[in-house]
């Protein structure tokens, strides 16, 4: 166990964190960025901010339950405590081998959090941390510890304190602070502990053993009963209110054997498989679920192809909407609002922007289509791994009771991509082909996070790693749900560990589970002392994960099907396609053919309007024939040939064009027919000729009138060529996908972090750099305060000399800070100068300077 590497103890955490290494810090800026935003001036600025509520909250939040629980010890032990005092609070009178191990390692953890300062003989817990863990009655403690002896004597009569001496067998003193010394001195000591509690009755003693575990407060009445006097004659329970008595700290760790918590937990839980499959297996399956996730992806846009669903006022789909979308993709309403978030995520779907709005494909749909599956599908896994909106809240309430509605507002959780990221590097760690026992990986969530699972009442991070299970499944990142390769590979993971004889054995831990041969599988930690803990999620930078998403892509698609380019075509009017279909032909057949069932294959019926929509197209009849000719294994049958030919001969019999608009046929018959149909008085029809009628309606009105009535018309142009009227897709203006919301402010990269120590370090020793007499003495502060006429001399004499000064400045946005610099120059108003905060050569107007001071001798 190290202490810190000054000469003397730390006075205060600003100087422990100035005994630091760049390295150390670093470190620290990166676990907790908040304490980078805005770059503290100064390292005792940072030591303040560090010590503030909302960061330290944030900070436990994302400790693990062993370093928690060590935060916690400390938080009832005394301030300060020696590590001895703090492994006996966690390790108990039994010294517990694998907290013994273990513990160095959480007070390391502490200690680079900057929620604990000082060395091994003086550890202190910040002060905020103490105030949010220590016990108080509105606040009770996680160790179900009360308050000490002297917190709990703190109102009480020095009458009454003696009387508890004496009847504890102490004898009596002078005032009431020896008194309350004599009475914790008995507490503490277990041989004569031991000795009071044999002379207590049996029911006094279950009363002790209610309360020893905590919650340590309990009701009595005015007229205690005899175990319950017992007790309060001798100290063991002391009353904090009318009615109310607490077990005393010091008691209940007697009685808990020295323990502050029931059951430390310093190894984390075995991510146990529950059945195992060849990763041959797992990575099939898994590219048959991830060819089906396309698939359905392609589906959902192509239903929206012309114009999705209405937004909602507030944002989002409708209910109704999204049960229709679930029928049209033959899947659960909770997996169709999967399936829309992950294309909404992906950047394919967003609103159409327009004054009836309208969701629609985006432009990046299109180029989405044109890339290979394998690069399609990685687009749709990295968006999805990385995306901070989370579908499994649809139909659920937010804070005001109002509906989350999916593509709608109120569905971002900030904690789902780590959880993501993190259940699969679970999955990672298990052998390859290794299925895991969902309910061991939402057990070692909470361990690693246990202030954001189950003591957070609504166990988000719980219900996220459930929905990650089950949307990897569905995506085909797992099979059969083990890891496979691709995803894998998308998480940027290290190969799988080795399985089998080759394996390396774990060395034996202390209180872990052996594993035989018909065990479950776990999941091993080599090193209690290194590697207990485990490490944070560190989800990729955004180059890392796109050359994760193309390693990805590399191992999914030799997995792929390959396309076909045929069908089998059938008597009864269908197609089989036995597989996904080349995109030319699933173009042309998806207008031709309506599909009728999908699953391993598709089946595909012709209808007259199936063929009338692709004559519609542009397609003539002999283009029909010699497509299902070219691209059919079987046979064409007669009757499909018959229904091409008798819906082509119809088909552009009439011809519509633009009067408002007519209609002409060479046969006057067809035309004498649609006059006297009743059903075509609203198209406001008249003779213009023989072989024509002239309509009131527009001429797309007038053609899905008579089609309505029974008719083929083909629409014209001005020179009497027959138009191609194919439906146009509906695109929404370029739109990029949504940003994922952020929790709390970001890491700091490289770049970042060594500009902010350079200016944290720079700042500190503008800070506390020796003055000569005279001047503001250091770190109190204050800026030097010196005329304009000293200050102009002294920074020219600087310049002659070569000697540094330290400055007050205040920007041109009012900020004040101190400085270091070294003036290379003086002119025009300004001073030229070597910054050391900066640590680069900066000009700085003189009136902008609130004073100077001449550093020390020794200041270097």
């Amino acid at each position: 166990m190290s202490t810190e590497d000054t000469p003397s103890a730390p006075r205060s955490l600003a100087e422990a964190l100035r005994a630091r290494g760049d390295a150390s810090l670093g470190a620290l800026l990166r676990s907790r960025p908040d304490l980078i935003t805005p770059v503290p001036t100064d390292l005792t600025q940072l030591a303040t901010r560090a010590g503030t509520r909302a960061s330290v909250a944030r900070a436990l939040e994302r400790l693990d339950r062993f370093a928690l629980q060590t935060a916690e010890a400390l938080a009832v032990a005394a301030d300060p405590a020696t590590y001895d005092e703090l492994l006996g609070l966690m390790a108990g009178d039994e010294a517990d081998a694998a907290v013994v191990a273990a513990l160095p390692h959480a007070v390391e953890v502490l200690r680079e959090q900057a929620l604990v300062w000082g060395g091994d003989d003086r550890l202190r817990l910040v002060r905020t941390a103490r105030e949010l863990l220590a016990p108080s009655p509105q606040h009770p403690s996680p160790t179900g510890l009360g308050p000490t002896v002297q917190e709990a004597t703190a109102g009480m009569s020095p009458g009454r304190i003696q009387e508890i001496v004496t009847t504890a067998g102490l004898p009596s003193t002078h005032d009431s602070v020896s008194a309350v010394d004599s009475l914790t001195a008995l507490f503490t000591d277990r041989e004569r502990m031991a000795a009071l509690l044999a002379e207590a009755p049996s029911e006094s003693l279950d009363v002790l053993e209610r309360l020893v575990w905590g919650p340590p407060y309990g009701q009595v009445t005015s007229d205690p009963a005899p175990r319950l006097r017992w007790l309060l004659d001798r100290g063991l329970l002391l009353p904090t209110a009318p009615g109310t008595v607490v077990l005393p700290r010091e008691v209940a760790l007697h009685l808990r054997r020295g323990l502050a918590h029931r059951t430390p937990e310093p190894v984390p839980p075995a991510v146990e498989a529950t059945s195992a499959h060849r990763p041959q297996v797992v990575d099939s399956t898994a590219a048959g679920q991830a060819y089906t996730a396309l698939a359905t992806v392609e589906e959902l846009l192509k239903d929206w192809d012309e114009g999705g669903p209405a937004v909602l006022r507030a944002g989002g789909l409708s209910v109704r909407d999204l049960k229709r979308t679930a029928v049209a993709l033959d899947v659960p309403e909770p997996v169709a609002a999967f399936w829309v978030e992950l294309a909404y995520a992906a950047g394919l779907i967003a609103s159409d922007g327009e004054a009836d709005e309208r969701y629609a494909a985006t432009p990046a749909y299109d180029e989405w289509r044109e890339q290979p599956p394998a690069e399609r599908w990685s687009r749709l896994a990295t968006a999805w791994l990385v995306a901070t909106r989370t579908s499994g809240l649809v139909g659920g309430r937010d804070a005001k009771d109002r509906t989350l509605s999916a593509l709608g507002p109120g569905l971002d959780r900030s904690a789902a991509p780590e959880v993501r990221h993190r259940v699969l590097a679970l999955l990672a760690g298990l052998p390859e082909g290794a299925a895991p026992d969902p309910a061991s990986v939402l057990a070692r969530l909470r361990w690693e996070r246990p202030l954001r699972g189950d003591r957070g009442g609504d166990d988000l991070r719980g219900r996220l790693a459930q929905w990650a299970l089950s949307e990897a499944e569905l995506l085909g990142v797992t099979g059969r749900g083990a890891l496979s390769a691709h995803g894998r590979a998308l998480l940027g993971a290290p190969p799988a560990p080795p399985k089998g004889p080759e394996a390396p054995k774990a060395p034996e831990v202390p209180a872990a589970e052996p594993s035989g041969p018909g065990d479950k599988l776990p999941v091993h930690h080599h090193d209690h002392h290194r590697h207990h803990r485990p490490a944070p999620p560190t989800p990729l930078s955004p180059a890392e994960q796109a050359v994760a998403s193309a390693a990805a892509a590399r191992l999914l698609a030799p997995l792929l099907p390959e396309p076909l380019d045929h069908v089998l075509l059938q008597a009864d009017l269908t197609a089989v396609a036995p597989g996904p279909l080349e995109r030319p032909l699933a173009d042309v057949l998806g207008v031709l053919a309506d599909v009728e069932s999908k699953g391993g294959a598709t089946v595909y019926r012709f209808t007259p309007g199936s063929v009338r929509r692709a004559l519609d197209a542009g397609q003539s009849a002999s283009d029909l024939h010699a497509f299902l000719a070219a691209h059919s294994r079987t046979p064409v049958p007669q009757p499909l040939t018959y229904l091409i030919d008798d819906v082509a001969r119809r088909h552009g019999h009439l011809r519509v064009g633009a009067a408002s608009a007519y209609v002409r046929c060479d046969d006057d018959a067809v035309l004498n027919e649609i006059l006297a149909d009743k059903r075509a008085t609203g198209l406001g029809l008249r003779r213009l000729a023989p072989t024509v009628l002239a309509a009131q309606a527009d001429p797309a009105g007038l053609l899905e009138g008579l089609r309505a009535i029974g008719f083929a018309p083909a629409a014209e142009s001005a020179e009497g060529d027959v138009l191609i009227t194919r439906a146009l897709a509906h695109r929404t203006p370029p739109r990029s996908a949504p940003e994922p919301v952020p929790e709390g402010p970001p890491v700091p990269d490289d770049t970042l972090l060594a500009a902010a120590l350079r200016a944290i370090r720079a700042g500190d020793l503008a800070s506390t750099a020796p003055r000569k007499p005279g001047t503001v003495p250091a770190g109190n502060g204050e800026l030097p305060r010196t005329g304009s006429a000293e200050t102009l001399a002294t920074v020219q004499a600087a310049v002659l000399t070569g000697e540094a000064l330290w400055i007050g400045y205040v920007n041109a946005e009012g900020a004040a800070s101190q400085r270091v610099i070294a003036p290379i120059r003086v002119e025009g108003g300004f001073v030229t100068a070597y910054d050391h905060t900066a640590d680069e050569v900066r000009t700085y107007p003189l009136h902008r300077i609130t004073g100077v001071a001449e550093l020390a001798d020794d200041a270097g």
